[in-house]
């Protein structure tokens, strides 16, 4: 029976991480080919942008939705299911060969993405226990942390040196030894007893939360007062309130929002969100401003912002290894924060004449900060909810992840449009100083994140809080037969 449960958690942690992986960087891969594609298929600069927003409102449309499949279907049939549609979608957009299809199969990958990343967190959190979730979420720090990183220098290479087509051919090889994995190891878990769809709950949540997503998204581009802008945005802000109020007068619904009312979820919830909005907005404006402020390559800022994996994933070993089961997710994270919103800082004294060397040193310190925000807030997330509500609660975790980076991106986007600008061909262009004023913004978020951490319960996550040595004994008694004492009341 060990054996079978050990195994497990290597099938789920694989399959889930390569899944992982593929949503992630499709999110930023794609961001370096856009002008390429506009070219191609001779689509005006706006009008491309389509290709990144279809594949963002249609990944919002279908989260909700997640957690009632896996528990109708399985996990390991729906997370399956969703890469395969995933991998098919990939192919068929480097297939493609007009700009309607591109946008279409785009839609269908997003589908896939907003199915596949909540499912595999539920099946993750449901062969881990509370007591080795730290560990479960340092393996999910590697795609986390790579992904977005590799993208912009995958997407340089492709499109400068072999084909744009091959953005979305990478996700064939990862996607295709996903499933082969799955199908050969994943077992499958059913949950006995799963409710009727509810339709109304996921039309409005799904028509919700992609009026927000897309308003988000073209907010940036067109100007927050652009009619269309405004009309989605307020649509959307007014389904999901009314979602709200439909959900919790449903016996059955689509998504449990009493699950806020678990204040540890709640809080660390808040955390991940506040905290993307920083990071993930930070890393956008990164990317734009090494390429465009000070003159790199799509390729050169893409191997330029590349230390931030590695500072995730050495930090990520530091806070699972030495200081969660010790001090507890409460002052990790307010310290990760602050160290996000320092680093960030950092940033603005950034010029053209700054060494390379020290901008990657910078991202380094940054990945590793934001390494202290990972790993707890996912963590103690999860601590003290029950096996059977994982599906519901990883949907609304991924949801609110999802809109914190896409909010972080429009966020940072608008300040750099409303900063400082010079006139270069004819086009208004940011200064220096427009991208110092969006990282300014961003350490301003990442620092209030820092103040909401002390919301987060050590108390709350002690079932988390367990050192290796202790899960050692731990397996080494339930090996031998000897029962742990039931713990006090």
């Amino acid at each position: 029976m060990r054996s079978r449960e050990m195994n497990q958690k290597l099938a789920v942690a694989v399959v889930y991480v390569a899944a992982m992986f593929m949503a992630i960087m499709d999110s930023t891969i794609v961001n370096v080919t856009l002008p390429t594609l506009a070219r191609t298929f001779r689509v005006s600069t706006d009008g491309i942008d389509a290709v990144s927003i279809g594949y963002l409102v249609s990944l919002g449309v279908f989260i909700p939705i997640s957690g009632w499949l896996g528990d109708r279907l399985g996990g390991r049939r729906t997370l399956l299911g969703a890469i395969a549609l995933f991998v098919v979608a990939s192919a068929l957009c480097g297939l493609s060969t007009s700009f309607g299809e591109l946008v279409l199969f785009r839609i269908l990958q997003g589908i896939g993405g907003g199915l596949m990343t909540p499912v595999g967190l539920a099946m993750l959190f449901r062969v881990f226990p509370p007591a080795e979730r730290v560990r479960a979420s340092s393996i999910l720090v590697i795609p986390t942390a790579s992904a977005p990183a590799l993208g912009p220098v995958l997407g340089g290479l492709f499109t400068t040196d072999v084909s744009w087509r091959w953005v979305f051919f990478v996700n064939l090889p990862i996607g295709a030894a996903a499933l082969v994995f799955g199908l050969l190891f994943l077992a499958d878990h059913k949950q006995g007893g799963t409710k009727r769809l509810d339709v109304g709950g996921f039309l409005i949540s799904g028509l919700g939360l992609g009026a927000l997503m897309y308003g988000l998204s073209e907010g940036p581009l067109k100007g927050w007062g652009s009619a269309d802008v405004l009309a989605t945005v307020a649509t959307g802000a007014v389904l999901l309130a009314g979602f709200v109020a439909y959900e919790l007068r449903r016996e059955h619904p689509l998504v449990d929002l009493s699950l806020f009312r678990d204040r540890l979820f709640t809080s660390a919830t808040t955390v991940i969100v506040i905290g993307s909005v920083a990071f993930l907005g930070t890393l956008y404006l990164t990317s734009l401003f090494f390429q465009e402020a000070l003159g790199m390559s799509a390729l050169r800022a893409g191997l330029t912002i590349f230390p931030e994996a590695l500072g995730v994933m050495a930090g990520a070993q530091v806070v699972s290894r030495v200081l969660y089961w010790r001090i507890g997710p409460r002052r990790i994270l307010a310290a990760g924060l602050t160290g996000v919103a320092v680093v960030v800082v950092l940033l603005t004294l950034v010029t053209p004449a700054t060494n390379e060397w020290l901008i990657r040193l910078e991202m380094l310190a940054l990945g590793y900060a934001m390494s202290h925000v990972f790993l707890p807030s996912q963590a103690a997330s999860f601590a003290t909810i029950a096996p059977h509500r994982n599906g519901g609660a990883s949907a609304i975790f991924n949801a609110s992840r999802q809109l914190g980076g896409a909010v972080g991106v429009a966020l940072v986007t608008t300040v750099i449009a409303a900063g400082p600008s010079r006139r270069v061909d004819f086009i208004n262009s940011p200064t220096v100083a427009a991208y110092h004023l969006g990282f300014l913004v961003a350490a301003c978020v990442a620092a209030v994140g820092a103040l909401v951490a002390f919301s987060v319960s050590d108390a709350d996550a002690a079932p988390t809080m367990v050192s290796r040595q202790e899960l050692a004994r731990r397996r080494s008694r339930a090996d031998e037969g000897v029962a742990e004492p039931a713990p006090a009341a």
